[in-house]
Order: C-alpha cells, then sequence, then structure tokens
C-alpha cells in the first residue's frame, strides 16, 4: 500500500511537470521544446497538415502549455521560422579582422550558405511557399523576415568591414547604401544556390560547390562595388546572376 502510494505521487509530479506552468527559469526550456516539436511535425506534414495535438504530444506538453505562449498553429509557424532565421544570421561571431577583403567575405558567404542549405531551412521554406495561396499572410510574414533579418545582419557586418579595409572608401559603403549593398550581396550569394535547393538539387552536392560559387559571386560583387572593377554597385535589380540564373524577389 505504502509502495503505491509513493508511486502515485511520483506519477502526479511527473504530471505536474508535464502539464503545469513551469518555473520561470524553465519557461525558455519549456519554448524550445515546443518550437523543436513544431518544427519536426511541420517538416513531416505541412503546415496543413500539421496538428497542435501532435505538436504537443511529440513536445511532451500539453495544449494549454502551448496555446498560452502560441494563439494558433499559424503563430506557432512564424515562430519557428523567426527562430530559423535568427540563427541563420546570427554573425557576431564572425570576425572581420585579418586576411582580405575577398578572404572576409568569401567567408561570409561560406557561412551563409553553409546554414542556408541545410535540410531543415529548405524543408521549412517548401512548406511556407506551398501554403502561399492559401495562407498569404503567413507566406508574406515568411518572406518579410527571410529578406529583412538577413539584409540587417549582412549590413553590421559591413558596417565593420567599411570601418576597417579600403573598401569603406566605395560608394557601395557609405553608411546610407549598407542594406541596399547587403541585400544586392545575399541575391548575388544565396539566391541561385536557394533557388537550385528548393527545386530539388542535391544539398550535399550543392554543399560542396560553396567554397568555388563564393569565391566567384564575391569577385562579381566587388567589381561591382569599385575593388578593382566599376566605380560602384549598380547592377540592375533583374540583372542575371553568375551561372545564368535570374534574380528571385521575395
Amino acid at each position: 500500500m505504502e509502495a503505491d502510494t509513493a508511486e502515485e505521487r511520483r506519477e502526479a509530479s511527473r504530471g505536474a511537470v508535464r502539464y503545469g506552468r513551469p518555473p520561470r527559469e524553465h519557461a525558455g526550456q519549456v519554448e524550445e521544446r515546443i518550437l523543436d516539436a513544431a518544427g519536426r511535425v511541420f517538416l513531416e506534414h505541412g503546415f496543413q497538415g500539421a496538428s497542435v495535438d501532435e505538436i504537443a504530444e511529440v513536445a511532451s506538453a500539453g495544449k494549454p502549455t502551448i496555446y498560452a505562449r502560441f494563439p494558433g498553429k499559424q503563430a506557432l509557424f512564424s515562430a519557428v521560422i523567426e527562430r530559423l532565421v535568427r540563427r541563420n544570421t546570427s554573425l557576431d561571431a564572425l570576425s572581420c579582422a585579418g586576411g582580405s577583403i575577398e578572404q572576409r567575405l568569401d567567408a561570409l558567404a561560406a557561412v551563409l550558405l553553409t546554414r542556408v542549405l541545410s535540410p531543415e531551412t529548405i524543408g521549412l521554406i517548401r512548406v511556407a511557399v506551398a501554403e502561399a495561396r492559401r495562407f498569404p499572410d503567413l507566406a508574406t510574414s515568411v518572406s518579410c523576415m527571410g529578406r529583412q533579418r538577413p539584409t540587417e545582419a549582412v549590413a553590421r557586418v559591413f558596417g565593420e568591414l567599411a570601418a576597417s579595409d579600403a573598401i569603406g572608401a566605395s560608394p557601395a559603403f557609405a553608411q546610407e547604401k549598407l542594406p541596399e549593398t547587403a541585400r544586392r550581396f545575399l541575391d548575388l550569394v544565396v539566391l541561385p544556390m536557394l533557388v537550385r535547393a528548393l527545386f530539388g538539387e542535391d544539398l550535399a552536392a550543392l554543399r560542396a560547390e560553396i567554397e568555388s560559387h563564393a569565391a566567384r559571386s564575391v569577385a562579381f560583387f566587388l567589381a561591382a562595388c569599385g575593388h578593382g572593377g566599376t566605380p560602384e554597385l549598380a547592377t540592375p535589380a533583374n540583372a542575371e546572376l553568375p551561372g545564368g540564373r535570374g534574380a528571385v524577389g521575395g
């Protein structure tokens, strides 16, 4: 009898941990667990096929716990994408000191491409694209996050480069031009490889091309910025990218 009572207490304790409100210091861990589970379910079933019930089961969390943080499935998907974009554009650890401008931009391009060309990133972008007609607000939100935040992150890196390298004298690296210059860099470096990945090319094969693609794209970018080429970044927005692949607007 005493053993049974102890077991019941343990079960009750586990239930309280699973479904109750966690201590404040554990709240972030619960949210991360929910987002991890939501990401897996969205990747497996798509947005339409995913359910909050399954996400709750995978996360080992009660639905009230999920709804207390995310009002619905669309908010959950947006939060999954926001976290992914934040991770992919965390460039604080990327040092801009030392080496030539070409080497530093090659390193930046390689980091961005390595993060983008992952099964999780490509899979979640496909989910958002697949739901664009049925959920246009969701697709618009994802598109804005996918363009604005990387642009801001790269613009910050370019600001550091402008302060530490002669390229800072280029009109393209003037403070007010940095967002546009960052956007052009991303269009040139990331978009061609991203489009190929979205259309089903093998990710391992694409990742093997990162070094050579980054070197070609950076050389083209620097020439357009007037670094041994034309006086400023002035390629039209619809210019054909290296390899014959056109830019895709967001």
